[in-house]
């Protein structure tokens, strides 16, 4: 049996609005958006961290890159429980790194960082932890993309209405790049 909250996100979720409260959660029953290719699943963000972190899973198709962007005030992680994914990130100096990461594999992104990520093989799975000062993002996936019970990735890419990437992101510490060149060759 899981218990299942109203949070001021969700009408059915089964992370606690609060802090302090213990919780465990199946796999893939997080809340879970659709964003272009993927499926984001949360399991904790600020609200239950005090906005110190949060932890989230994205889960895709081979696909394109998604659009470059940074987060201001946030470091974020990319580990790799499934397939591979090749994450592209360029340093405050303008120097730019690609690297293909499978099984086992971990990238993180500094703050203010432009980076990117594509997935390489059917059926990736990114576990993404984000930190940092500014708070979290968790919620930006579910506000930009669509809300969903579905337990895969979308049967056909949800993009996001064009003026939503003018307000939402704002609020959730994404930067979007939209004219960002990765000079890195792949």
């Amino acid at each position: 049996m899981t218990i299942e909250f109203a949070t001021r996100y969700r009408q059915r979720s089964h992370i606690p609005p609060e802090p302090g409260k213990p919780y465990f959660i199946e796999k893939g029953m997080g809340d879970r958006a659709h964003l272009f290719t993927d499926m984001f699943t949360i399991y904790a963000g600020g609200e239950q961290t005090e906005n110190t972190f949060n932890f989230f899973t994205c889960e895709g198709p081979k696909g394109d890159i998604i659009p470059a962007h940074s987060h201001p005030d946030t470091y974020e992680v990319f580990y790799i429980t499934d397939g591979a994914v090749r994450l592209f990130v360029e340093d405050t100096e303008g120097e730019q790194y690609e690297k293909l990461l499978t099984v086992g594999d971990f990238g993180f992104v500094p703050k203010n960082c432009p980076h990117a990520y594509r997935i390489e093989r059917h059926h990736s799975r990114i576990v993404g932890v984000a930190a940092g000062p500014g708070g979290t993002f968790e919620r930006f996936f579910e506000n930009l993309g669509t809300p969903t019970d579905e337990l895969s990735p979308p049967q056909r890419p949800f993009v996001p209405d064009p003026r939503k990437f003018g307000t939402v992101p704002q609020r959730y510490d994404v930067t979007f790049l939209p004219d960002h060149q990765w000079r890195t060759g792949n």
